[in-house]
């Protein structure tokens, strides 16, 4: 077995006591002031405890008057923020990790609302593809004062007692615009060649090391690749040639480290990625930068297996591996990657799946005012609230092993109950049995396997194949009473012809009860399960027609699961219908209303019908009858996604009163 991951390692003057370095990413749990708050010291401190070895915190404000990012974030613009980030550098440290803070300026990829401002700065005047916010080229007067403005940054942040600094140049903000020839038209010393655009952060990391002295270490996270192919620009901006020559010009300036990772908001799926990237996929990035470096190269690539790792650093491609998400996930994931390593088993991690609901609550965390979550760990961002271990002796009874309900047995568990666990079905996982199905969607397994290992290690009493009776919960006495049986396919009664032999549900498609390749198929309905389905049928061979009530595909889908599978459909020739309203289905013949009033049919071999779900009511209304003290859950109470079912499962048990 190797002992790499576990390794010490040097970035620097520091060294670091393992190679895992969780990276940056927004939490929302910044004050509005860009104070440091309790939860995000606990958010922070939870990770530390777990055994990472290096924690880089999210990107970090510089300058207040226009460098804000969003509304929960931490600032680190005036002295008056030093005491709380002293607070959490020694909490990170008194619990075994070292901590970096990454600063930057968001630049054109910032918004001026938030900022109170007319135009965000950037390299030239080249408003970006995705924010659309009005932009002016920077004068050289504002150049310099950005330079001091990441100078004083870093030396607030040695005097707050971090190990090391980390400046932002990767993912299409400021620093990142001026590196890249996509963003950077300038004509004077900060544009032009690899040498030019690099300047600016030369000159920052002079002014670091003038600030904050030789032996503080200076890390630099870098987009190896903007990947602007996926945006349909080929060949522009930074491919990975140009990358690696900036890499060397950061490096030959005195960097301690170099982050290496890609994309910009305009291919961020290249930066955050969904579901179907591979793990590992852009490692060759960090892989070539290393061959031509001489500090230490941290990568990150969609990293959730330790074995995995560990044979990326025998085979010597990165220094440290780096990932933000496998941490939101599972705090733990490093002190459990300990016992693990090497040998290929990983199941009672809960590995990151990909699904984006992290990015999701964080880009609309300034609507909702809620940190940034994770669908497959419901105490991410809630670190602050113990949960309870008052259970011993009480018998928490859950009927249902679909998401809601495992998190809601394994949480009884872990708060010292017993737990009995119906589940009618002969495995666990309920519609995750469905979700895993589409085309890149395999890593929801990873979420079975962890159930199944918590399952087996807390002792929960698990009886597959059993539909639960009222009569036999009741005989069980239990203390409470947790009922997620799910729900059910939604199949409007209103609409004629959908009971014909030809009109089918996504769940009989997705498993392949109902064999459709190649046929003329009709999907109505395309929200993410329609939507998907239609992926499955698509790589099927089947002639393809997608139709949606509302004005636009895909209502409720995150904006970059629709970058990744729009393309994808738009390669198989779907079909896409907008305003088009299911009237009825005769026969082979299916009729539309169209957004205006009129209608139109057309022809198909057999109809998919995706409209939703609703409460699976049977069960529930009986039991709760029967015994007051029994709660509904998840899609029993309210159809949602797997974050809504986790959460409620998770929520319902941390909050019951015996």
């Amino acid at each position: 077995m190797s002992e790499q991951l576990f390794s010490a390692g040097r970035i620097g003057t520091l060294t670091v006591p393992n190679r895992i370095v969780m990276t940056a990413m927004g939490n929302a749990l910044g004050a509005t002031d860009g104070s440091v708050t309790d939860a995000a010291i606990a958010f922070y401190t939870e990770r530390a405890r777990g055994g990472v070895g290096l924690i880089i915190t999210e990107c970090i404000i510089i300058d207040w008057k226009n460098g804000r990012g969003n509304l929960h974030q931490v600032a680190v613009c005036d002295d008056d923020k030093i005491p709380g980030l002293t607070r959490l550098a020694e909490s990170v440290h008194a619990n075994g990790a070292k901590i970096a803070a990454q600063i930057y300026h968001p630049g054109r990829q910032g918004f001026t609302a938030l900022n109170g401002v007319d135009s965000m700065p950037a390299p030239s005047a080249l408003v970006d593809a995705m924010t659309q916010q009005a932009v002016h080229a920077m004068s050289k007067a504002e150049i310099a004062e950005l330079i001091a403005s990441f100078a004083a940054a870093a030396h607030r942040v040695k005097t707050a007692g971090f190990d090391a600094v980390e400046l932002h140049a990767a993912h299409g903000y400021l620093l990142n615009s001026f590196l890249s020839p996509y963003s950077n038209a300038r004509d004077d010393e900060y544009g032009g060649d690899t040498k030019g655009r690099a300047r600016i952060v030369r000159e920052i990391i002079d002014a670091v090391r003038a600030a904050c002295g030789a032996d503080f270490p200076i890390l630099v996270r870098t987009s190896a690749d903007e990947y602007l192919a996926l945006a349909g620009k080929p060949e522009q901006g930074i491919t990975l040639d140009e990358g690696i020559r900036i890499a060397q010009e950061i490096a030959a300036a005195g960097a301690d480290a170099l982050d290496i990772s890609s994309g910009i908001y305009e291919t961020m799926n290249a930066a955050w990625e969904p579901f179907p990237y591979d793990e590992g996929w852009k490692t060759h990035l960090a892989a070539r930068v290393k061959e031509v470096v001489d500090v230490p190269v941290i990568g990150v690539a969609v990293y959730r297996n330790p074995a995995y790792v560990e044979q990326l650093l025998d085979e010597g491609k990165l220094d440290f591996v780096g990932s933000a998400r496998a941490h939101f996930a599972d705090p733990q994931w490093s002190a459990k990657a300990s016992d693990r390593a090497g040998t290929g088993a990983a199941s009672s991690i809960r590995r990151c799946i990909s699904c984006l609901a992290c990015m999701e609550t964080l880009v609309a965390a300034d609507l909702t005012n809620e940190p940034a979550a994770c669908a497959i760990n419901p105490r991410t961002g809630r670190e602050l609230l113990a949960l309870p271990r008052d259970g011993a002796g009480k018998t928490v009874v859950v009927i249902g092993a679909g998401p809601a309900g495992l998190e809601a047995a394994v949480t009884a568990a872990e708060r010292g109950c017993s737990v009995i666990l119906f589940e009618k079905a002969s495995q666990i996982g309920g519609q995750l049995n469905y979700a895993n199905k589409p085309p890149g969607k395999a890593k929801i397994d990873w979420v079975m396997e962890y159930y199944t290992d918590r399952i087996a290690a807390y002792g929960i009493d698990l009886w597959l194949n059993t539909t639960a009776t009222v009569e036999q919960v009741a005989a069980l006495g239990a203390d409470a009473v947790i009922v997620a049986s799910g729900s059910e396919p939604i199949l409007p009664r209103a609409i004629p012809g959908l009971e014909q032999d030809n009109v089918h549900l996504p769940p009989a498609v997705l498993t392949g009860l109902v064999d459709l390749a190649g046929r003329k198929v009709a999907v109505v309905g395309s929200g993410m399960t329609g939507i998907e389905t239609t992926e499955l049928l698509a790589e099927a061979g089947c002639d393809l027609s997608l139709y949606e009530m509302v004005s636009e595909i895909g209502p409720g889908v995150y904006f970059q699961n629709m970058m990744d599978i729009m393309p994808k459909l738009g390669a198989h020739n779907v079909q896409f219908f907008p305003s088009h309203k299911l009237l009825g289905i005769e026969g082979s013949v299916a009729t539309f209303e169209k957004d205006g009033g009129s209608a139109v049919s057309d022809a198909f071999d057999a109809f998919v019908i995706s409209l939703g779900t609703r409460p699976d009511t049977t069960f529930v209304e009986g039991v709760k009858a029967q015994m007051p003290n029994a709660i509904a859950i998840g899609d029993a109470n309210k159809p949602g996604r797997i974050m809504n079912a986790t959460t409620d499962g998770y929520l319902a048990v941390r909050d019951l009163v015996f």
